[in-house]
């Protein structure tokens, strides 16, 4: 009979929708089949992000740029902070280009689910969509920022080393921890509202914890084992490393900080999946 019944057209599927049980339930293989949402999510986000913008998609290379600028002037100039032997624009661009990237799709993916709440409360679909939109959606801007960095290299006369075959690596790190903490991030925000105000204060002082506008160098060996406690020390270190190699004084090639990073990174996307999972069935409701 069941045979028969599979044949009949008249015969309607139904699909349940069960809420997910247990902590290691993740049903990532769920996600695969909403990839044309997901798709739609990182479409939109990039056509809202500058709608209405006098300058566009001119705003993804004035920002670095402007930033560039005012770090080379403080830091570069007054302050005189080492540089590793190359010029400080060069230095503090390659650590800005990372870091941009992650506090950018860690703001969007913390905030994707309130920002998200008509989509959310009317139709289902694998919430986990949401805030990984947030995140990918942060590589366009990458890639035009990126194109930025090689034309200031060549201006500079100082051009990307073989080792820039391992920009991808690094690269993945920077998005698992952003998805990782946006996961956590994102979940909480449904609940608690404070992480709205939290989390750029967050962010602007994470930056400052990161050797962004400054080498691990000028810390004290004794207390860099604190930096090494930053999954983003591994990734903006690992960045210059990958695009000036030997050209840096002050970079070593990937060792224990980089292995400690990716352990923190891949701890904190594992443990934020599952408890954003955990939570997901409540959202409709809080929301």
């Amino acid at each position: 009979m069941g045979q028969i019944a599979d044949q009949n057209p008249a015969v309607k599927k139904q699909i349940i929708i069960e809420p997910s049980r247990g902590w290691i339930s993740l049903q990532l293989r769920v996600l695969w089949q909403y990839r044309e949402l997901l798709y739609f999510l990182i479409w939109r986000d990039l056509k809202v992000r500058y709608k209405q913008t006098a300058l566009g998609i001119g705003w993804i290379i004035l920002q670095p740029l402007i930033s560039m600028v005012i770090f080379s002037f403080l830091f570069g100039g007054l302050l005189e902070v080492p540089s590793g032997g190359v010029p400080y624009p060069i230095f503090v661009y390659a650590g800005l280009l990372p870091w941009n990237y992650f506090a950018n799709s860690l703001n969007r993916s913390s905030t994707s689910l309130v920002n998200n709440q008509n989509l959310i409360t009317k139709v289902y679909f694998p919430r986990l969509v949401v805030p990984i939109s947030g995140v990918m959606s942060g590589l366009v801007d990458f890639s035009v920022s990126f194109i930025v960095l090689i034309v200031l290299m060549i201006i500079f006369k100082f051009y990307p080393t073989p080792y820039i075959v391992f920009l991808p690596g690094f690269l993945l790190l920077a998005i698992i921890t952003a998805l990782g903490f946006g996961l956590w991030l994102s979940a909480l925000n449904v609940r608690y509202r404070d992480v709205n105000y939290i989390t750029p204060f967050l962010i602007q002082i994470w930056m400052y914890l990161t050797p962004v506008i400054y080498p691990v160098t000028i810390i004290p060996e004794k207390l860099r084992f604190l930096l090494a406690l930053n999954p983003m020390t591994g990734v903006v270190e690992g960045f210059r490393w990958a695009l000036l190699g030997d050209q840096l004084t002050d970079v070593q090639p990937p060792g224990s900080i980089f292995l400690l990073s990716i352990a923190i990174s891949l701890f904190v996307l594992v443990s934020g999946t599952m408890y954003f999972r955990r939570t997901e069935r409540k959202f409709a409701d809080i929301i």
